[in-house]
């Protein structure tokens, strides 16, 4: 990636300088609430606010910086990890019923029990007894029940994987619009204070022109007024700037020093034909849809096996006394069989199973399409406010250049009386004006930007910061999958119970019409657009 000027060219233009200096430094207030307000914005915006304990004396410099250590120390990036990793264990808790089971009993039972032989004559008899059993179980055939159930602890994983995927989408565009809100609100104090700047100039000038009768006093106060606007829009500017750096702490988890320039965005396509495409493939929102999908339709598999027989090996050993009285004497039992079970007559529950999955899966099939709608949506959206924003760009910084000529012209015109005080304040007021809106459309370039990669699939850490290590969740998956795995047994009755159990684990295919649709976008970016800063 290349690094350019991108949030502050506006106020740079100009002003030459984009870098925001310390609230406190501007001009005496006019009453000591003002001048309490500033002593606070001073203690935001250099990172020590009461309300906010600073996690390292380490300070954020730049858009990489802040993306790796959020990557890192996000605690909802860090809790949907374990999330993942939780969900891992329905594998191999599905695995466990192709292997076998065995249980062990025990127990020493005192027994007392009064029988009437006669009219008022009894016989008693007690005493103690111990017993011990073995019970041991292999599944041969489920017909289907095992096999759906290892389909869907893989759909459920998948799908907490593309929540994952979901989740860090919006942890990292939390971070870029931090990064960029606290550089844009920066470069709005920046403009602020040459603006309030130039309108003292122009009345300690306009003082010095009414000491010689040039001009009115209403001349004066005309300009005073806006002298008093300016530093109320410079409080307002630092305000909203430690708003922005309060949001940088909270998505970042680290205080912005002094940042740099973003490293530019750069974007696989080309044409939003191109962008949609990805997004069909990539975006974990449709990738979570389709997970949700086979969740359910494991979920009819598992119904339809229900309608099947199933073949189980047992086999019991007993060990106790003869007597429940005593344990003089002992005898022992051992069986072995083969199981097989057929349910018959249900009174219709295994149907409404059935027709239950069935509906719940055509819901999930709606929920599907209707991930891609809303997916081409946003990839529309970011698309077309992308190429908007350039196209505004080039407008808006000759309308800065031209504001800029237009208030010096103005400002000598006024000094040789052929412009009013009023007509040099307008003026003001419109290079003040532009200068924020073109601040504005950087940055809302940037985002647009990031927008896009995120509803392509394609805003991840290690795609924007190369080298940074990325999370892996098949590390963990790897490590516990053969969790309680039997070589050789558990592959052969998975392989023998999966046989005819169907295809869950393949995407289903849109049925939308719509989701077959193209628009074009009304302005393509071309390839050097796509990868370069404005």
């Amino acid at each position: 990636m290349r690094t350019g000027g991108l949030l502050l060219a506006g106020a740079a233009l100009i002003a030459g300088s984009a870098r925001a200096e310390d609230p406190a430094s501007v001009g005496p207030q006019s009453t000591s609430a003002l001048i309490l307000q500033l002593d606070r914005l001073d203690h935001l915006y250099t990172g020590r606010p009461d309300a906010v304990v600073a996690p390292s004396e380490t300070r954020v410099t730049t858009l990489s910086q802040a993306v790796a250590y959020a990557y890192q120390t996000n605690p909802r990036l860090l809790g949907e990890r374990a999330t993942v990793r939780s969900t891992d264990y329905r594998y191999p808790a599905a695995r466990s019923a192709y292997g076998p089971r065995l249980d062990a009993g025990a127990g020493y039972a005192f027994t007392r029990d009064r029988t009437e032989i006669v009219n008022n004559q009894y016989l008693r008899r007690s005493g103690y007894a111990s017993s011990a059993d073995l019970v041991a179980s292999l599944p041969l055939l489920s017909f289907g029940r095992s096999a759906a159930a290892v389909a869907d602890a893989e759909a459920r994983i998948s799908y907490q994987r593309d929540v994952l995927r979901i989740t860090e989408a919006e942890v990292l565009s939390n971070v870029i619009s931090a990064y960029v809100g606290v550089l844009r609100d920066a470069g709005a104090v920046t403009i602020a204070r040459e603006n309030l700047s130039l309108l003292e100039r122009q009345l300690s000038d306009n003082r010095q022109r009414f000491a010689v009768r040039e001009i009115t006093a209403t001349d004066v106060e005309q300009v005073e007024t806006r002298v008093e606007l300016g530093r109320a829009q410079l409080l307002t500017a630092q305000s909203q700037l430690g708003i922005s750096q309060a949001e940088f702490l909270r998505h970042v988890g680290m205080i912005p020093g002094e940042l740099a320039q973003p490293d530019v965005l750069a974007l696989p396509v080309t044409t939003l034909a191109q962008a949609y495409g990805v997004a069909d493939a990539e975006s974990p929102i449709v990738r979570a849809a389709q997970s949700r999908d086979k969740v359910s339709r494991a979920a009819i598999a598992a119904a339809k096996a229900e309608f099947m027989p199933r073949a189980d090996l047992r086999g019991t050993a007993q060990y106790g006394s003869v007597s429940p009285y005593t344990d003089s004497r002992r005898t022992s039992d051992m069986r072995g069989e083969v199981h097989v079970s057929l349910p018959l007559i249900d009174s219709g529950l295994r149907a409404a199973q059935l027709g239950q999955a069935r509906e719940a899966n055509d819901a999930d099939g709606r929920l599907l399409e209707a991930a891609m709608r809303d997916t081409r949506a946003a990839v529309a959206a970011a698309w077309n406010e992308l190429a908007g924003a350039r196209e505004s760009l080039g407008r808006y910084r000759a309308a800065t250049e031209a504001a800029a000529r237009a208030y010096s012209g103005t400002v000598l015109q006024e000094k040789a009386g052929a412009r009013t005080t009023l007509d040099t304040l307008e003026l003001a007021r419109d290079l003040l004006t532009v200068r924020n809106n073109y601040n504005n459309a950087l940055a809302n370039e940037y985002l647009a930007r990031a927008a896009l990669l995120s509803a392509m699939g394609r805003l991840e850490a290690p795609m924007l910061v190369p080298g940074i290590p990325a999370y892996d969740p098949m590390t963990h998956f790897r490590k516990v999958r053969s969790h309680g795995d039997i070589p050789l047994l558990t592959g052969l009755l998975g392989a023998l119970d999966g046989a005819g159990s169907g295809k869950p684990r393949v995407d289903r295919l849109s049925r939308d019409p719509a989701g077959r649709l193209a628009v074009d976008a009304p302005v393509p970016l071309s390839k050097e657009e796509a990868q370069t800063p404005p």
